[in-house]
């Protein structure tokens, strides 16, 4: 797995609209100021940015990440944080002492129902809290309708299930099975929804994504999935779409 920091700025307009602002309230309300904050998968430093714009400036950030070239531009925008290459198949080297809440973006749609199982296992173990952000949730919407956005949608969403370096991904499963397995061990879990509204001063973005989408949809069996990417094209300059996402909260003991 791995995004590099082109497509993670270019997309990060779209992510700070997305997320649900109620719900970040309450994970920084739920942290509170000092708080051990440990984000994983981190890339630049994306939540730590969120939560800042929010006005959760007190915290004390640990940053996760297997790229050490994102690493270091973590390093260059949040220098007081404390940021660490780590390999995050290994849950076991996960670093949970002292630690309030675990937060992650754009992550959880990537990764395999046991990783979640055994992340889980742990945050229970130490009443960690959750924060999962932007989490793929199946759902893409465009306008105007081409006839094969419902097929580019299904075979997009199979290609998802693949093994993004963590076994079988949960893809657009993601939010559904961590707030089944988390209340299994307890938690009080709240979502909301955080789609992506594009349009076409998103020219770019929706560029980039169009390539993703057909790549993927090609590699999971459709043939024509560039002839679709090619007429999406054709619309940008008047058209919109919706990509679905959902953001998480999961807090230890209905905290």
């Amino acid at each position: 797995m791995g995004f590099d920091a082109e497509w993670l700025d270019l997309r990060a307009p779209a992510d700070d609209r997305a997320r649900d602002a109620g719900l970040l309230d309450r994970a920084i309300a739920y942290a509170g100021p000092g708080a051990r904050m440990l984000d994983l998968g981190c890339g630049t430093g994306a939540t730590v940015r969120a939560f800042a714009a929010s006005r959760a400036t007190s915290l004390d950030w640990c940053l996760l990440d297997n790229d050490q070239a994102l690493l270091d531009l973590a390093r260059e925008h949040h220098p007081a944080a404390d940021i660490r290459p780590c390999d995050l198949t290994d849950l076991d080297a996960v670093p949970l002492t002292d630690v309030t809440m675990v937060t992650a973006s754009a992550l959880f749609d990537l990764v395999s129902e046991d990783w979640v199982i055994r992340l889980s296992d742990r945050l229970a173990q130490h009443r960690i809290a959750l924060y999962a952000a932007l989490s793929y949730d199946g759902v893409m919407r465009w306008s105007p309708e081409d006839r094969d956005d419902a097929e580019v949608t299904d075979r997009f969403n199979l290609h998802q299930c693949g093994d993004k370096g963590f076994g079988p991904a949960l893809g657009a499963e993601a939010a559904v099975r961590m707030t089944a397995l988390l209340t299994a061990r307890g938690y009080e879990v709240f979502s909301a929804r955080s789609p992506w509204h594009l349009g076409p001063q998103e020219a770019r973005l929706q560029d980039a994504l169009l390539s993703g989408i057909a790549g993927a949809a090609q590699d999971a069996g459709f043939d024509d999935a560039g002839g679709w990417a090619a007429r999406r094209r054709g619309a940008i300059s008047h058209g919109r779409a919706e990509i679905g996402h959902v953001d998480v909260l999961a807090l230890p003991g209905g905290g």
